[in-house]
């Protein structure tokens, strides 16, 4: 319901299939871009309001026509023998580094017509006169160079030394530094980081950071001719007649969003002559310079030796408090974003994303993903195609419990439980228990037909092909917005080894197969070993798991004995739900504390294995988190649903634990009413408790953040107007993302998708709990990322990571679960055999499903004579749940001839219904396939055009340069 609002289009057909490359490369107008990032950021049509001055193209080449436009004066430490803090406590010394670049512009606008050299002049002459406050926390104090990066640290701080060397080994990678004193606190100051044209250039081919080159053409002409196309040409313009979807988000709304018009590359300087500059300040969009400062930050050392590098070990000691790239500025404004436009992208994304108002409103993915990077963008994206598949599923499931509502008045087994005034059932305990008239059960045997009915086995049969229909459906999503995002082949080029790793391994170098460079190495041994260590302690913690889940049984054992034998009449009849509400609440608490330490253990055991890459180590965090709660949020789940009555004994010779607690066992309309309470208590309670600790949490956070800057509480200016405040310090203020990254997310969301299908068959509703979730999580997720925390280092990634492979994991193993829950949980099956083997209709050729199912209850039911018990106050016949033969048979209490056959049939359904499943499930697989024929074709075509326009644009360069020189050349390769 919630996803991907700017969904692929067709590409736009235009004339001149014939044309040639050097025709196209002659055309000099660039239209804005949607796929490539700096296309993006090159925009002409952005919203209002959204600069600070104007931006000036440049050539090519640019000449020195204006100088000194702006020299940085930047904060650093002299490197000096140490001094006391009192001397050193407001010291710092002020040194002016020049740009290497000329700053012509801000980041957003591009002049549409010539700018004449006076008037380029006039402007130059009015922004050097603008006061420094006029930046507004996003620029330097000369207000011309842009924030690119933030440190913060106490001035108090001991790790002077470290600090100082790092800041001085930052400059000498390109950096420009300047320092500024935070308005709300004394003892805090920032480190405002702005990286120079030339370094930018360096790391953006380092990293191969695509970037655009020409424009594109296209291949669709001949198209155009086809019955096809003049059939999708038709289906457009009746579609333009019908009314506006409401989901869509207004283009006018967010002039961003466009047609993609850009090849791109890796950026190579040695090519620079390739790639569309038309501006140095907005060639490199604000997520891609505040990323490649990032990378200079984790490579840059504090201290001699191999080990002593980044940022964040300089985190970890305490030298830096905080590293974030800034805010673009404040998400509200006092005029309304229709008639004054969108101050800044950030303001744009609140307005039209994180609201509330906005719940019902497909996701601008493309803003998302300028913003806040690849990595983010494609968890919302994920998360909405999510949760627009939930609306079948949920619809689905609402029928079918509709269908159990309806119809569970003319239930023929709810209708002889609840007639069952004469039915003696034995005691559900050995001491001060009583029997008790199963007339009494008439309210759980009605709510248990509500979710084990006729249409349970439809329904898990549906889910499972929901689910792999909903994974080979994001396959292809995935591969649009990769191509769309410009992520092909991104994996291979910039997997990067994670600073630690490097740190660790620095002595042992191997070659690199694939790049031929020599890189630290893991030897096999040390990779085992950690293994190993990591394995038992996840066994270790498993174990801890069960532990739990064993007390939570022993405490229901407890609890039946109790109820059933409780003073107050009311909690003595209904000691089914008392006992399972109790026992489902006690077992939400384990699980939540627990989860706690869960996340310190993986933690610590991930950092122990010392991955190589960042997504190793966070594939590695993610699968050890979703191990862990899973099996402690679903192991009591599976207890209820295959162990609950199964061991139970008979009366007279019951299975106790310990010998002294008897074994639970099911209620005689089946124990399908437990699981099925179990996982609508834990799923709505857990629900509610992520979305406070997500949003709740923060929001009280941040305002008690707020009310000790009020008070002045860390001895800063009491500053009355929190708009009065640079950016830095506002964002200092916020809170930082999950140090774990999109890990708590995706899992929140994948544990959800495991309830949801693991045992959909006993809780229909599951999906409807999801989806109405969903909804609310898109929004609180958007509101907490744009306003709550602060702006995350913008990562890129080109898929979910590990989490599909867990999503097929669990989608497969909701297959097996739900065969099991209708053989084994449900009472479909004694159903199903009694109507065809022992009911009144055997012999008939015309029957009714109701008076197939006459006497079931009788039939279910066993005979236990009390005069063998102990207790001398109990005589007379009792009944129980169970296939046995009465007392007077020659063999008492041994299994009937109908037990068997009900066995017999519940394995056989077990092995029809996986295999059945599982074939429909693979089928649908082999024809969906991953990729879409027409953006496979589309990606081959550009890969052939990219080679031919390097070529002419090489030769097209060459063939300049020596025009320029005065010699002579011609059309062909010199």
């Amino acid at each position: 319901m919630v996803h991907h609002s700017g969904s692929i289009q067709s590409f736009k057909q235009q004339k001149g299939m014939h044309t040639s490359i050097s025709e196209i490369l002659k055309e000099k107008s660039l239209k804005p871009s949607r796929r490539s990032l700096p296309c993006l950021a090159q925009s002409q049509t952005h919203p209002t309001n959204l600069n600070h001055f104007l931006s000036v193209p440049l050539s090519p080449e640019p000449k020195p026509e204006v100088e000194g436009l702006s020299q940085s004066i930047s904060t650093s430490c002299s490197l000096l023998p140490p001094q006391t803090a009192e001397d050193g406590k407001d010291h710092f010394v002020e040194e002016s580094e020049v740009s290497t670049c000329e700053t012509r512009a801000d980041e957003s606008f591009l002049l549409q017509k010539p700018v004449t050299r006076a008037k380029l002049e006039a402007r130059t002459d009015s922004v050097q006169r603008k006061k420094p406050t006029d930046s507004s926390g996003l620029f330097f104090r000369d207000g011309k160079k842009r924030i690119d990066y933030i440190l913060v640290y106490k001035k108090l701080s001991p790790q002077v030394e470290k600090r100082c060397t790092f800041e001085k080994n930052l400059r000498a990678e390109g950096l420009m530094l300047e320092k500024e004193p935070s308005l709300t606190n004394n003892d805090i100051m920032f480190v405002k980081i702005h990286a120079t044209w030339d370094t930018l250039c360096k790391y953006a081919e380092q990293m191969n950071i695509r970037m655009p080159f020409r424009k594109k053409c296209y291949f669709t002409d001949w198209k155009s001719k086809t019955l096809g196309s003049r059939f999708h040409l038709r289906c457009r313009q009746i579609k333009s007649w019908l009314p506006r979807n409401p989901m869509k988000l207004d283009k006018e709304a967010l002039p961003d969003l466009e047609e993609t018009d850009c090849y791109t590359a890796p950026f190579s300087r040695a090519r620079m002559h390739h790639f569309t500059i038309n501006n140095r300040e907005t060639f490199f969009s604000n997520s891609t310079r505040s990323r490649i400062v990032h990378h200079v930050l984790q490579r840059t050392k504090y201290e001699d030796g191999k080990s002593k590098m980044g940022i964040n070990r300089l985190l970890g000691n305490n030298t830096y408090e905080a590293a974030f790239p800034p805010h673009e500025g404040g998400y509200k404004s006092r005029h309304s974003i229709k008639t004054h436009g969108a101050q800044n992208h950030r303001h744009l994304l609140y307005e039209r994303w994180a609201r509330w108002g906005m719940w019902y409103k497909y996701q601008p993915l493309d803003l998302i993903r300028r913003y806040f990077g690849e990595k983010i963008g494609l968890y919302f994206a994920w998360l909405g195609w999510y949760t627009g598949m939930l609306i079948p599923a949920a619809l689905v499931g609402v029928f079918v419990f509709l269908y159990g509502l309806l119809t569970m008045d003319a239930s023929q087994i709810s209708k002889e439980i609840c007639e069952a005034n004469t039915t003696i059932m034995c005691p559900m305990c050995e001491e001060n228990c009583e029997p008790w008239t199963l007339s009494d059960s008439c309210v759980y045997a009605k709510v248990t037909y509500l979710f084990d009915n006729g249409g349970t086995v439809f329904f898990a049969i549906f889910m499972a092909i929901w689910a792999t229909v909903f994974l080979e459906f994001w396959k292809r999503r995935r591969a649009e917005l990769t191509y769309d995002w410009d992520l092909i082949d991104w994996e291979e080029e910039e997997e990067e080894l994670r600073p630690q790793f490097e740190a660790k391994y620095s002595r042992m170098e191997r070659v690199n197969p694939i790049s031929g460079k020599p890189e630290p190495f893991q030897p096999f041994s040390d990779k085992l070993s950690r293994l190993m260590v990591s394995v038992s302690g996840i066994f270790f913690m498993i174990s801890l798991v069960l532990t739990a889940v064993f007390a939570v049984v022993v405490f229901r054992l407890i609890a039946m004995e109790k109820f059933a034998s409780f003073n107050w009449y009311f909690v003595k009849k209904n000691w089914q739900f008392a006992t399972s509400g109790t026992g489902v609440c006690i077992n939400f608490m384990i699980i939540m504390s627990l989860n706690v330490v869960y996340e310190k253990v993986a933690y610590l055991l991930t950092n122990l294995e010392h991955p190589r890459t960042e997504s190793e180590w966070e594939n590695s965090f993610a699968l050890k988190m979703f191990l862990f709660q899973f099996v402690n949020l679903n192991s009591s789940t599976f207890y209820i649903a295959f162990f609950l009555g199964r061991f139970a004994g008979r009366p007279g010779k019951y299975n106790k634990l310990f010998s002294r607690w008897r074994l639970e066992e099911c209620h005689p309309s089946g124990c399908l009413i437990d699981l099925c309470l179990q996982m609508g208590v834990i799923m709505f309670f857990k629900q509610i408790w992520n979305n406070f600790m997500e949003l709740g949490y923060p929001l009280l956070q941040n305002w008690w953040s707020r009310r000790k800057m009020k008070k002045g509480g860390g001895g800063g200016q009491n500053v009355e107007n929190k708009a009065q405040l640079p950016q830095w310090d506002k964002d200092w203020n916020l809170q930082p993302m999950n140090a774990h990254g999109l890990v708590d997310e995706y899992l929140e969301m994948v544990l959800q998708f495991g309830f949801t299908t693991i045992f959909v068959a006993a809780f229909p509703l599951a999906p409807l709990l999801a989806l109405l979730n969903n909804i609310i999580e898109i929004r609180l997720d958007a509101y907490k990322f744009v306003t709550q925390w602060r702006r995350p280092m913008p990562a890129r990634a080109t898929d979910i990571g590990i989490w599909h492979g867990i999503l097929e994991g669990i989608g497969v193993l909701a297959v097996i679960t739900n065969a099991f829950v209708i053989a084994i949980t449900s009472d479909y099956i004694p159903r199903f055999v009694y109507a065809f083997k022992y009911g009144p209709c055997v012999n008939k050729r015309h029957h009714h499903g109701n008076e197939c199912l006459q006497g079931y209850v009788n039939s279910s039911l066993s005979v236990f004579d009390m005069g063998e018990l102990n207790n001398r106050n109990h005589s007379g016949y009792c009944r129980y749940r169970d296939y046995r033969a009465p007392p007077w048979n020659t063999v008492p209490y041994e299994f009937t001839l109908q037990f068997w056959h009900v066995l017999a049939a519940r394995l056989a359904f077990i092995i029809v219904f996986e295999h059945l499943v599982f074939g429909i499930k693979s089928f649908i697989a082999y024809l969906i396939p991953d990729m879409p024929k027409d953006l496979c074709d589309r990606m081959r075509r550009e890969k052939y055009l990219m080679q031919e326009m390097m070529y002419e644009a090489e030769l097209e360069h060459l063939q300049k340069e020596r025009k320029k020189n005065g010699k002579r050349y011609h059309h062909e390769w010199p």
